[in-house]
């Protein structure tokens, strides 16, 4: 970034230096043509500074994005790492001990759990490609979303904090929608995710589905740390991670919101975020 950005002002001091010498130049030789060297030059100087302008913005804007692929590929290479380790201990703790059956139960167990986190890494990572390069095409039918959304949440409860009640699901049944089952389902599979992860150890997580004006509306709140004002509309972005990727503690691609957001405008639905009270964040999605 330093880089490209010194040689851009580089450049651009060594083309206003230029036009300054030609100028006085032409000046000094036709003291005449002083006025037509003015205007010229400040309608040069115009045009510059705006190219001078969108060019810096551009490089800024690709020196970021630059910096959040790096991230995701740290990131990636980290959610894919720790369960492929804990796999693999549990599995080599099997073989080389003489375990009793219930020992084997829960190290298996455990190992099913980080593999349905890594087949949703790669669910994540194969869907926001597909959708980038729209070779998705959404097929929709009509389905019930209320038992959708129960069967996400009892699966998820399960992963979250052992045999405790996490998740607290307000599900009104018989609730259907026309859409695509796999984004869709991959939608709340995000939402619900992120908020059992921001919200701390076994914090609770609700997940309400009513009908509301006579529109299905899905409710995802969590009591974690909150997003602030400023990045409520920016963590819908590719890539993007709330707070300083130097200190964050939390595991993410930066892919979840992204999906959630793109797959949503596909079925005219509207995402909104607010504030928790008296600490988190509360998604709301109403479907047309």
């Amino acid at each position: 970034m330093k880089k490209s950005i010194v040689i851009f002002y580089f450049l651009l001091l060594y083309s206003v230096v230029q036009l300054f010498s030609w100028g006085t130049l032409v000046v000094k030789l036709q003291p005449s043509r002083m006025a037509m060297v003015m205007g010229e030059g400040s309608v040069f100087l115009f045009l510059l500074g705006i190219g001078a302008y969108f060019l810096h913005r551009s490089i800024k804007k690709e020196d970021k994005l630059r910096e959040q692929q790096q991230n995701f590929l740290l990131s990636v290479t980290h959610e894919l790492k720790s369960p492929l380790a804990a796999i693999k201990l549990s599995l080599q703790t099997i073989v080389k001990r003489d375990l009793d059956k219930a020992r084997q139960t829960s190290l298996l167990s455990n190992s099913l759990k980080d593999i349905d986190r890594l087949d949703d890494l790669v669910e994540n990572m194969l869907l926001a490609t597909k959708i980038e390069n729209r070779s998705y095409s959404f097929p929709k039918e009509e389905f019930d979303f209320s038992e959708m959304v129960n069967k996400i949440t009892d699966r998820l409860q399960i992963h979250s904090c052992g045999c405790e009640q996490v998740i607290n699901p307000k599900i009104q049944p018989g609730i259907k929608i026309t859409g695509d089952p796999f984004t869709l389902s991959s939608v709340v599979t995000n939402l619900v995710e992120n908020a059992v992860k921001y919200s701390g150890p076994c914090a609770e997580v609700s997940v309400e589905l009513k009908n509301k004006d006579g529109h299905p509306f899905l409710t995802v709140s969590d009591k974690g740390p909150g997003i602030p004002d400023a990045e409520k509309m920016l963590i819908f972005d590719k890539f993007y991670r709330v707070g300083d990727e130097n200190v964050r503690k939390s595991k993410g691609t930066g892919l979840g919101l992204f999906i959630v957001k793109e797959v949503l405008q596909k079925h005219d639905a509207d995402i909104s975020v607010r504030d928790n009270v008296p600490q988190g964040a509360i998604f709301e999605i109403t479907f047309s």
